[in-house]
């Protein structure tokens, strides 16, 4: 049976639409830590299954045997290979998009990108091990050419050597 999961919509985001959509996805990290190793619908339930589309459009960067997310959305992940989600921060840098931030001591750092079109998350990134930074690419006319949106915080993984990527939207 599924768990009763409330979106929680206590942000204080300029826009309507970012808060709706990082309440989406942090209903999706609560309906994903309550257990793990079971069918996306099992675990998220039919409320939370109807915010991911069904042709959800994905990319991982890391090592090959960390593709933990996709593995719990598809209900691939078995409970001995658990891998628990705890995100450190949830921030929308836009309409459309929220990143989320974790890491797990020195061995494991996290960022997804979920980007979302009504309501619904139509494509996921994951970088593990990876430090990112967000960038927003302008015409070559303005000003600056580029805007970082976001970065990686290490906090006490700043000591870690890391590779790391910038993600242009």
């Amino acid at each position: 049976m599924a768990p009763s999961i409330s979106i929680d919509s206590n942000t204080n985001m300029n826009s309507e639409t970012e808060n709706k959509n990082k309440a989406i996805v942090k209903t999706l990290y609560k309906a994903l830590a309550c257990t793990c190793g079971d069918s996306p619908k099992n675990v998220l339930g039919p409320n939370i299954c109807s915010y991911i589309a069904d042709d959800l459009e994905w990319w991982f960067h890391g090592p090959q045997n960390c593709h933990y997310m996709m593995k719990m959305l598809t209900g691939e992940l078995s409970n001995q290979n658990c891998f628990k989600f705890e995100p450190r921060s949830v921030d929308a840098i836009d309409d459309d998009r929220v990143i989320v931030e974790g890491w797990e001591g020195a061995k494991a750092y996290w960022v997804h990108v979920w980007t979302l079109k009504d309501g619904v998350i139509t494509q996921f990134r994951e970088y593990f091990n990876t430090w990112l930074t967000v960038t927003e690419l302008r015409p070559m006319g303005w000003v600056r050419s580029s805007t970082t949106l976001w970065q990686s915080h290490p906090r006490d993984l700043a000591k870690r050597s890391l590779p790391g990527l910038m993600l242009a939207i």
